[in-house]
C-alpha cells in the first residue's frame, strides 16, 4: 500500500494541479519548474518538496555556504524567499521592506520596496511583528504588509500597480500572512484574534486591487458566505443561523477566528483551504457555546467565496488553539478506496486526515503523546458527539474556573505545532513536522473589550512537559495510520519550516540558529550549520546555473522568540512564552539574514 500511496502522489504532483481551466496557468507552469520557488509553500498543495536531487544524502555532508544577505531588518524573520527566473524575491518584518536580488550578480539588489508604515501598528501585532511571505503570478509580487495594506509591485522594477486596505490597526487588525493567488484573484487573510477582531479572507482583483469578496469566519450566514443548505460539516448541511446560535448575543462582532496561516487550493475540484484561529476572548467562561466557526478547517470556492463545507476542531476552545496551520493535499487510497486527502497537523495536538472533496473525517490522532487535554476524537459516526474532542475535565480551563489556575495542560497555548509549515515526501509518503513539546499553566480572568487594546483573558507559563528537557521535535508522520515513524528531539521548539527533496533529504532550523539535514526515511542527521540568528524562517531550494541551492533566513522571534525580539523579561509576557523560553538569550541573538548553501 505504501509503495501505491507514493507513486499516487507523485501523480497528484505532476498531473492533478494542470487543469487550466481552475488555476493561475502561469503559476501551474512555473510549479512543475524545480529550477524555481513561486510560492511561499511551492506548490498550491502545501509540499514544500522538491524534486531537485542534486544535493542528496550522500553528499548533504558537503555543504558550504555560497552567498549571504542582510536584510538589515532585526526581529523575527518567518517565510522565505521566492525564486522567479533569475531573481530571488527577499521579504523582511515590520516595516515589510521587499528586495529582488539578482542571482547573476551575486544577490546584487536590483530594487528594493520599503513601505512608510505607523510605527503604532507594532504594539497591536500579537506575537512580533512577523510576516510570512510574498506571492507572485502574472509579473506581480503581491505583498501583505503588517498594516494590512494589500501592495501589488511590479516584479521586474518594483512599482507599485496597486494598493487595497485590508483593514483597521487602530481595530487591532493587522497582517501577517503570505497571500495566495488564484485564477485572478489575490486571497489574503487576516490577524487580530487576540484584539477582539471579527476576522475573515478577502479575495481582491490581480490587476485592479478592487475587492471581489470577503468571508468571515464567524457571524450571520450572509457574511460567512454560506448556503445553510448546500454547506455542510461532517456530511450534513450545517443549518440556518450555524455560527449565531453558538454565540452569547453579539459577542460574535468580536469573536476572533482570524486567518493569519497558509492556504491551499485543489484546481481539480475548484475549492481552496483555510484553517481560522481562537475564539476571542481567552476566557471560556464569557462566551459559552461552540463559538462556531472559530477553530475550523474551511473549503470554499475562490470564485465566490461560498463555503462547500466546514469541520470545527476545537469547539468552544479554552486553551488558544488556533487552527490556522496548513492544509497539506496529497491523493491515497484508504480502505480500498481512492481518496483526495487533506491533511493538517492543528495547535491542538491532532493530526487531521479529511477527504477535501467531501469533508470527511477520516484520521485524528495525537502527533505528539504527551498531548492530555483531551483522550482523542470521538470517531463514531452513529454518536452525537461524532467528530469533537473528548474533552479531560482535569484540563478544561473553563471547569476549573476563572481565576483558577489550571496547571499541566498539554500542549501549550502555542500548539502542538504553530505556523511553521510541514513537508511532504510523495517518494516516502511521510509527513515531516516540526513540532512544540511544551505544556501551560492557564489562569483565565475576566476581561473588557475596547477597540485596539488586547482582548486576551488570561494568563499563561510555558514550559517542557514534566521529566523531559527538551522543547521540542522534528518528526515524521504517516497520515495513513496516524502514527509518528521517527522522531528526532531539540532542546527548543522547532519553529522553522520544512523542505523535503528528490535527494531524500528534509531540512528545518533551530531557534539556536542550526539549519540541519536529516535522512528522510531515518532521520539521522547528516548536516548542521549555525547561522547568525534564530531560524523561525521556512527551509528554500532553488537550482541556478546548473548548481541547486538551499535557503533559510534566520532572525530570531514569533512568539517563542518575542522575549529576545522585543526584549521582555516578565516570565508571563508575550502570552507566557518568554519565561518557556528563557534560555534562548544564551545560545543566540538579533539578526536578520538569508543564508545561501550549495555544494562545492
Amino acid at each position: 500500500m505504501r509503495r501505491f500511496f507514493v507513486v499516487l502522489c507523485a501523480a497528484f504532483a505532476a498531473v492533478g494541479f494542470a487543469g487550466p481551466a481552475s488555476a493561475n496557468e502561469q503559476l501551474l507552469a512555473k510549479e512543475k519548474n524545480a529550477a524555481e520557488w513561486v510560492s511561499p509553500t511551492g506548490n498550491y498543495a502545501n509540499h514544500r518538496y522538491s524534486t531537485l536531487a542534486q544535493i542528496n544524502r550522500e553528499n548533504v555532508g558537503s555543504l558550504k555556504v555560497a552567498w549571504t544577505f542582510s536584510t538589515g531588518v532585526l526581529r523575527g524573520h518567518e517565510g522565505g524567499p521566492l525564486v522567479i527566473g533569475n531573481i530571488m524575491y527577499v521579504h523582511t518584518p515590520f516595516p515589510n521592506n521587499v528586495f529582488a536580488l539578482d542571482l547573476n550578480n551575486d544577490g546584487a539588489i536590483i530594487w528594493k520596496y520599503e513601505p512608510k508604515q505607523d510605527p503604532d501598528t507594532i504594539p497591536v501585532m500579537c506575537c512580533d511583528t512577523v510576516n510570512r511571505g510574498l506571492a507572485y503570478a502574472e509579473g506581480t509580487i503581491i505583498l501583505h504588509q503588517a498594516d494590512t495594506t494589500v501592495v501589488a509591485l511590479d516584479a521586474q522594477t518594483g512599482k507599485v500597480r496597486w494598493k487595497a486596505v485590508n483593514g483597521d490597526p487602530k481595530k487591532g487588525e493587522t497582517g501577517t500572512s503570505a497571500p495566495m493567488i488564484v485564477k485572478d484573484k489575490v486571497i489574503v487573510g487576516i490577524s487580530g484574534g487576540e484584539f477582539g477582531v471579527q476576522c475573515h479572507v478577502t479575495a481582491y482583483d490581480l490587476t485592479s486591487g478592487k475587492r471581489v469578496w470577503r468571508a468571515y469566519s464567524v457571524g450571520p450566514d450572509d457574511q460567512l458566505l454560506f448556503d445553510p443548505q448546500k454547506t455542510t460539516s461532517l456530511g450534513k448541511p450545517v443549518g440556518k443561523d450555524s455560527s449565531l446560535k453558538t454565540w452569547k448575543g453579539d459577542q460574535w462582532k468580536i469573536g476572533g477566528g482570524c486567518t493569519w496561516g497558509w492556504l491551499a487550493y485543489d484546481p481539480e475540484l475548484d475549492l481552496f483551504y483555510y484553517g481560522s484561529g481562537n475564539p476571542s476572548t481567552w476566557n471560556p467562561v464569557q462566551r459559552p457555546g461552540d463559538n462556531k466557526w472559530s477553530m475550523t478547517i474551511f473549503a470554499r470556492n475562490p470564485d465566490t467565496g461560498m463555503a462547500k463545507w466546514v469541520y470545527q476542531m476545537t469547539p468552544h476552545d479554552e486553551w488558544d488553539y488556533d487552527g490556522v496551520n496548513e492544509m497539506i493535499l496529497v491523493n491515497q487510497e484508504m480502505g480500498g478506496q481512492m481518496r483526495k486527502m487533506l491533511v493538517h497537523f492543528d495547535r491542538n495536538g491532532l493530526a487531521y486526515t479529511m477527504d477535501r472533496e467531501t469533508g470527511e473525517l477520516l484520521v485524528a490522532e495525537k502527533y505528539d503523546p504527551v498531548v492530555n487535554w483531551t483522550t482523542g476524537v470521538d470517531m463514531d459516526k452513529n454518536s452525537k458527539t461524532y467528530g469533537r474532542p473528548k474533552v479531560v475535565a482535569r484540563y478544561s480551563t473553563e471547569q476549573q474556573g476563572e481565576d483558577v489556575n489550571t496547571t499541566g495542560i498539554c500542549p501549550a497555548a502555542l500548539g502542538t505545532k504553530d505556523q511553521q509549515p510541514a513537508a511532504f515526501s510523495p517518494r516516502t509518503g511521510l509527513f515531516y513536522v516540526p513540532t512544540n513539546h511544551v505544556c501551560m499553566d492557564y489562569e483565565p480572568f475576566k476581561v473588557s473589550y475596547t477597540a485596539g487594546q488586547p482582548y486576551v483573558g488570561a494568563t499563561l507559563s510555558m514550559y517542557p512537559p514534566k521529566g523531559s528537557k527538551h522543547m521540542g521535535n522534528f518528526i515524521a508522520w504517516d497520515a495513513i495510520e496516524g502514527k509518528i515513524v521517527w522522531s528526532n528531539p531539540e532542546l527548543f521548539s522547532v519553529w522553522s519550516g520544512a523542505l523535503a527533496t528528490a535527494g531524500d533529504v528534509v531540512f528545518y532550523g533551530t531557534l539556536e540558529g542550526f539549519l540541519k539535514a536529516v535522512d528522510a526515511k531515518t532521520g539521522r542527521e547528516l548536516y548542521k550549520f549555525k547561522t547568525p540568528s534564530g531560524i523561525i524562517g521556512n527551509v528554500t531550494t532553488y537550482m541556478h546555473g546548473g548548481k541547486q541551492y538551499i535557503a533559510i533566513l534566520s532572525g530570531i522571534g514569533g512568539w517563542a522568540g518575542i522575549g529576545l525580539a522585543a526584549g521582555l523579561t516578565d516570565p508571563q509576557a508575550g502570552l507566557g512564552a518568554v519565561g518557556g523560553y528563557a534560555a534562548l538569550h544564551k545560545y543566540t541573538r538579533l539578526g536578520g539574514q538569508l543564508t545561501v548553501f550549495s555544494l562545492p
